[in-house]
């Protein structure tokens, strides 16, 4: 899970100084091509020049590190805020001159065995600040690093000639897929419950199905935000966006909308599943409990017997009889083999 880290402080273990190693990566890119900056406080300047863009990648940056970022490329103090701190829902926002986006990422955590305490899902954010002339990314989490993401768009320039909001795209794209593949293995998490529920065995999958239905609740608050800034980035005018990306941006809609349906059937059959775990653990309690209700009645008719003829009364029929004891034996006998025919007859045994 993603901690907020006091204000001004730097990442823990970096052992760096506000504003100092903080760069990931950062490239110009003028008509699709990439240019190395000879300083990356001059990106900005340099992309500018040139009639390009500048897209500067930034990781888990405090507050005192970001600061500097923001004075030289004009970011919202709010949106800044934001990026800092992170535990932000998808959203986007449009400021004078640029925009703000947060996407949720998300990763399959591999596991052996689905137990009751397994972590399922991990989750962490990207932010995006969206500019003419920029594109900063704001990572934070222990996945979905955006190094082999910018090496593929590298590859196309055609994609990169429309501006930084093809960047947008390249990694709200990326993220849909990362859905798509995180809720493709939850599925077959859910299919091996379903399995086991209704089984011939006996296990207690309540616990497992309840923790997988917390993990597909982060999914879910990850991907069902999402809609609404990628529907706004397809079909409404954003300065930063040219008409040209608009297509691309609905192909991105299109396919979180079918994630998002996805991950609902899943967590929709989830509570079904459990409903039917539930149901089956009453039942088998009520079979149980008529199994022990059925060997209670049988073993009281030799317990009721044995209680009478241990009164000690002395005129009790039968006391002087030869045969009295053999008699009262197979009387016991004979009365517990007709219970227990009748209670196995009627499904108690």
């Amino acid at each position: 899970m993603l901690r907020p880290r006091p204000a001004g402080a730097a990442r823990p273990g970096s052992g760096r100084r506000p504003d100092a190693d903080l760069v990931v990566d950062c490239a110009v890119y003028v008509d699709g091509r990439r240019i190395d900056p000879t300083d990356p406080h001059d990106a900005l300047r340099e992309a500018t020049e040139r009639d390009g863009f500048v897209w500067l990648g930034l990781y888990e940056p405090s507050e005192g590190e970001l600061a500097g970022i923001a004075g030289r490329y004009g970011l919202h103090p709010l949106a800044v805020e934001d990026a800092v701190y992170a535990h932000q829902r998808p959203k986007l926002e449009q400021y004078d001159d640029g925009i703000f986006m947060v996407l949720k990422t998300a990763t399959y955590v591999a596991h052996e065995q689905l137990t009751a305490t397994s972590e399922v899902v991990d989750t962490g954010e990207i932010m995006v600040f969206l500019g003419a002339n920029y594109v900063i990314t704001v990572r934070h989490g222990h996945h979905g690093g955006l190094t082999a993401l910018r090496r593929s768009l590298e590859q196309q320039r055609e994609l990169l000639c429309l501006g930084p909001s093809a960047v947008l795209y390249a990694i709200a794209d990326h993220v849909v897929d990362d859905f798509v593949d995180v809720a493709a293995a939850v599925e077959d998490d859910v299919d091996e419950l379903e399995a086991s529920v209704f089984s011939d065995r006996r296990a207690d999958d309540i616990g497992r199905l309840y923790q997988l239905k917390r993990e597909l609740m982060s999914l879910r608050r990850a991907v069902s935000p999402l809609e609404n800034p990628l529907q706004k980035l397809a079909n409404r005018q954003v300065d930063v966006v040219p008409d040209a990306m608009r297509s691309y941006f609905r192909d991105v809609e299109d396919h979180a909308i079918r994630v998002r349906d996805q991950v609902g059937s899943l967590d929709e059959l989830l509570t079904s599943i459990l409903q039917a775990s539930l149901a089956r653990t009453s039942q088998a309690d009520n079979e149980d409990m008529r199994k022990i209700s059925a060997w209670a009645g049988i073993i009281a008719v030799p317990t009721a017997i044995a209680g009478i003829y241990g009164m000690n009364f002395s005129y009790m029929p039968e006391l002087d009889w030869r045969w009295g004891y053999p008699m009262v034996l197979l009387l016991i006998l004979t009365a517990c083999v007709l219970l227990y025919r009748g209670f196995k007859r009627n499904g108690w045994l």
